[in-house]
């Protein structure tokens, strides 16, 4: 392991235990014991918890789950994740393409209907016009 890829907190506690093995010179054998098991105990605990951060990928067969590694994404891993939002882009798309499609059916049925009437379509622009056609309403 190079110094370049040692965090603070690695070096602090490389300098601490540094300082603690100098002292340990003058202990009687029994106190030196107990340190270096706690030693052992404390680099084994670390080296479960750095184990478990890596661990990315749950994998089961026949009821037991593993966990694995997940350093390199490979090609079907890739694909899978990007799957879904090619999925929903294309679902967004249809979406978008069928609702134009059904405006421009409704407008077309409006515009149909305007020409075959007996009025022209100025009429309907006319303010005039929907005076009339409201005070027919209100005679009704």
């Amino acid at each position: 392991m190079n110094a370049n890829s040692l965090t603070a907190a690695d070096l602090y506690g490389r300098r601490v235990a540094a300082r603690l093995a100098a002292g340990t010179a003058g202990l009687p054998y029994d106190v030196t014991e107990r340190l270096r098991a706690a030693r052992t105990q404390a680099v084994a605990q670390r080296k479960r918890v750095a184990g478990l951060r890596t661990a990315a990928t749950v994998s089961g067969s026949g009821g037991a789950a593993t966990l694995t590694a997940d350093e390199n994404f490979s090609l079907w891993q890739l694909a899978a994740s990007v799957l879904p939002m090619i999925a929903l882009v294309a679902g967004l798309v249809f979406i978008h393409t069928v609702q134009n499609e059904s405006r421009a059916n409704e407008v077309a049925e409006v515009d149909a209907a305007l020409l075959t009437d007996d009025l022209p379509p100025s009429a309907y622009a006319d303010a005039g016009f929907i005076q009339f056609l409201k005070q027919s309403a209100n005679k009704e």
